[in-house]
């Protein structure tokens, strides 16, 4: 059987290509939101969330491990910055604006690390004031808790950023 390529067979043929290449063609015109959720997050909304946990954090670490120097100097570490700051940092974390289920999904990590290593430092100070060893030991194990939180949303995070095509930049 000959098949003949009339106008009408024709057009039907054009209308579907044209119709084809159309479609992706506005593919490529919108964004992925999840994408832009995590440049949004990244790049503007967890800027001062982190500015203030490496303010907290690096307060603590100057006072423990080797830098330590004895218990009222950490206490009033504790108290006077590492606490407060920690405290502003988590208010950010939960003042943080996130547009997608996946994307929000990860923030609570962050959200819940947070909280616990907030509630070691608390137990901390705590145990310096009673001078309860006990309490600190808890104290340092809530702290690998927060870390394996910390650890968790990272993975997390650089997982669906490879996933919707973002890159990490390396800090200087």
């Amino acid at each position: 059987m000959n098949v003949k390529w009339g106008g009408e067979m024709l057009k039907k043929v054009l209308t579907g290509l044209f119709s084809f290449v159309f479609v992706f063609s506005l593919a490529g015109c919108f964004s992925d939101p999840i994408q832009d959720d995590i440049l949004s997050y990244s790049n503007e909304e967890m800027t001062k969330a982190h500015e203030l946990e490496d303010t907290a954090v690096s307060a603590y670490n100057e006072v423990t491990g080797q830098n330590y120097t004895d218990d009222e100097t950490m206490y009033a570490t504790l108290v006077d910055d590492v606490i407060p700051t920690y405290n502003e940092f988590i208010s950010e974390l939960n003042n943080t604006h996130v547009e997608t289920d996946e994307l929000r999904e990860i923030h609570e990590l962050i959200i819940q690390g947070a909280n616990t290593q907030y509630n070691a430092f608390v137990k901390i100070a705590h145990a310096l004031e009673d001078q309860d060893a006990d309490a600190i030991e808890e104290a340092n194990g809530m702290l690998d808790d927060a870390k394996k939180n910390f650890r968790d949303y990272q993975h997390q995070l650089d997982k669906l950023a490879k996933e919707h095509d973002v890159e990490w930049k390396e800090e200087k």
